[in-house]
């Protein structure tokens, strides 16, 4: 368990790291360039009196800190749903897997549970980890210490609420995130507003150029932080759904594969 939340911890800062490489140098390279040019030629347009084409490009939209900050979270935040929805994957192939081979009409002693144990722990050591084999595992000592079907019953049900609490405990960097992209938007949108109150003398003097321009700011940034929200709200929603689905059906194969075989003294 120490060894896979250490290799998980060490995938998350190289994950973030990798992130805040590659998010930047896109804005550096290309995203910045290319929204300076569009609102220069603009303001080119506008200082010649020409009509100016208002063209409210993906690049502009997107150009500012706050909207790099958001993105290098959001694909932080995917990283790191892919790395659970994937060993979540992993964990849902044990279940197409026969781990306990008892054949039908079979019944399971108390004293036959060290056998059956045995196969379980031949299993590779990060299969071992699992869900499915360690709640197998705990259910054939459990029913070899105590002879019990109701204690083995228990043991089952706590495994599982015992897993889904710590799955959804270890969401919490992502809920975090999800809550932080909204609030870094919002501080473009006072940035934006503080600097275009900052220039309300030359509106009173006739260019508007300056406020418009911080307030599209400040809305660009909230726009772009709700997106991203939504997108990783539904990321998330679709994860702890499949991550639900993955606990109950453990249980369920349980039930079906070694429950109805067990036979107490």
């Amino acid at each position: 368990m120490k060894q896979r939340m250490s290799s998980e911890f060490i995938f998350q800062v190289f994950a973030l790291l990798i992130t805040v490489v590659v998010v930047h140098a896109i804005y550096v390279g290309a995203i910045r360039p290319s929204a300076d040019a569009q609102l220069q030629q603009q303001a080119e347009q506008q200082a010649a009196g020409m009509e100016v084409t208002s063209n409210r490009s993906i690049v502009v939209v997107i150009r500012d800190f706050e909207q790099e900050a958001c993105f290098i979270l959001l694909f932080w935040a995917l990283a790191i749903m892919g790395y659970k929805g994937r060993k979540t994957l992993r964990e849902r192939e044990l279940l197409e897997r026969s781990l306990l081979d008892i054949p039908e009409g079979t019944s399971v002693l108390p004293e036959d549970a060290r056998e059956f144990s045995r196969t379980l722990e031949a299993l590779p050591e990060h299969e071992q980890d699992y869900l499915l084999p360690r709640t197998l595992l705990s259910a054939l000592q459990r029913f070899a210490t105590t002879g019990s079907i109701q204690a083995v019953s228990d043991t089952v049900k706590e495994n599982c609420e015992a897993e889904s609490d710590r799955l959804d405990s270890e969401m919490s960097m992502v809920r975090y995130i999800a809550w932080a992209i909204p609030s870094i938007g919002f501080i473009g949108t006072v940035r934006g507003i503080g600097d275009a109150l900052g220039q309300a003398y030359k509106a009173v003097e006739g260019d508007i150029s300056g406020v418009t321009a911080s307030l599209g700011v400040a809305f660009n940034s909230t726009f772009v932080a709700l997106m991203l929200s939504i997108i990783i709200m539904f990321c998330l929603h679709q994860l702890q759904l499949s991550q639900e689905r993955l606990v109950l059906d453990c249980q369920r194969h349980v039930d079906k594969k070694l429950m109805r075989f067990l036979v107490a003294h």
